[in-house]
């Protein structure tokens, strides 16, 4: 007996793109967010300069005159405290959490940088500030076990939390990516 014939099956020609793809070099992607590499560089390189001159000037623990350095008398100061908490001293004593916090902070705003709107530079602006920030108080917190704290500002009897370059960068990023995406909801 001879075999039936196999019909044969044609696969449907596949559309040809219209442009092939192009691979983007490494240097293409890194200065498509040049932005946020250049701020996030000078807020990490000035924290951590600015946490090496505090620990080489003052004696850690320095809080009060006449140890701490007087800018404006009654107002503002320069001290050497550690704040193993975050902004606050919220989740005091929790330094390895935060510091595995920070770690997944900075790999999910890698992860979604796309869905973030990196590409646009407001939004670059606020994400070099804010991972300059995480990146300076992570390295103290695996470095020191706390984050170093330095700027001490008094009003009246109000003494506003001690802080460092690193929450400014954090806190100001925060803040021009929320004014952004309100004034642009679309984006």
């Amino acid at each position: 007996m001879i075999p039936a014939p196999v019909p044969s099956v044609s696969t449907p020609p596949q559309p040809v793109p219209a442009t092939p793809p192009v691979a983007v070099s490494l240097w293409d992607r890194i200065h498509a967010y040049r932005w946020l590499w250049i701020l996030a560089l000078a807020v990490f390189g000035l924290d951590q300069a600015s946490k090496l001159w505090i620990s080489a000037t003052l004696p850690f623990g320095t809080y009060d005159p006449p140890r701490a350095i007087t800018v404006i008398d009654g107002f503002f100061y320069i001290v050497h405290v550690g704040n193993t908490g975050a902004a606050w001293s919220l989740l005091a004593g929790k330094s390895s959490l935060l510091a595995g916090m920070a770690f997944v902070a900075l790999g999910a705003i890698y992860l979604w940088r796309h869905s973030l709107g990196l590409r646009r530079l407001p939004v670059q602006i606020a994400f070099g500030l804010l991972c300059g920030g995480i990146a300076g108080n992570l390295i103290d917190r695996l470095l020191h076990g706390h984050v170093i704290d330095f700027l001490d500002f008094h009003f009246g009897a109000y003494v506003y939390p001690t802080f460092n370059i690193a929450d400014s960068g954090i806190c100001v990023g925060v803040a021009l990516y929320l004014i952004y995406s309100l004034r642009n909801p679309q984006a």
